[in-house]
């Protein structure tokens, strides 16, 4: 053996390292694909009976963007009866998405596929959430209350103030304005979300923080 074997390990030639490079290329896309698969919504088929209405691909990506932005490095984020954003936060297809920790709160309980990221969640009953949920213990608090009522949004409005270290992103129904502002101190975004089905009421996203919403999309 020459004086050369001995100084390391022997390296790879050129053309093993494309190859393996490319393995690992492959690995990581069947690994998103899987993700993709596993988080979709198409996965779990809306129920009208629990009023579901998933958002478009498009919004729950934007949606995705937004909190991940706001919760920052290490924060984390609550979906509460928003499982088309949790989904895509869950892909891997949204920078920085890997970099914050997610739940979503559900009264499906289909989404218990999910395992310790899902928390049966009943709006009628805001504050009956486990311990794991403390007060005050999330980033960024995004949530699509299932009715357009105001008894409905006055309790979710309580599990949102309960969760919030502050930062809220709520989802409704245009009508439901006033009320959000009342209880949450929220302001209605330029942003205009859509969903996979056409809702007969005007769906607007409101923020209690500046926000890139506040000023993107078209203006109503």
């Amino acid at each position: 053996m020459s004086d050369s074997d001995e100084d390391g390990p022997p390296a790879l030639s050129a053309d093993s390292l494309a190859a393996l490079q490319e393995f690992y290329n492959e690995s990581r896309t069947d690994c998103i694909k899987c993700l993709s698969e596993q988080f979709s919504v198409g996965e779990v088929e809306e129920d009208w009976r629990m009023s579901q209405f998933w958002y478009t691909e498009e919004t729950a990506t934007q949606l995705a963007e937004e909190v991940v932005r706001e919760a920052g490095e290490g924060g984390r984020v609550v979906c509460v009866s928003a499982p088309s954003v949790y989904q895509k936060l869950k892909q891997g297809v949204v920078d920085g998405s890997d970099r914050v920790s997610a739940v979503v709160l559900e009264f499906d309980r289909r989404f218990a596929s999910y395992g310790d990221d899902f928390v049966f969640y009943d709006y009628k009953q805001p504050l009956s959430l486990p311990p794991s949920l403390a007060p005050q213990s999330f980033d960024v608090v995004l949530a699509d209350p299932p009715y357009l009522s105001e008894e409905c949004l006055s309790k979710v409005a309580q599990t949102i103030q309960y969760l919030s270290k502050g930062k809220v992103l709520l989802c409704t129904g245009a009508m439901m304005e006033k009320l959000a502002k009342e209880l949450l101190g929220v302001k209605k975004c330029r942003f205009l979300p859509q969903h996979n089905r056409n809702l007969s009421n005007e769906f607007r996203c409101f923020v209690n923080y500046p926000s890139v919403l506040l000023r993107s999309g078209s203006s109503s």
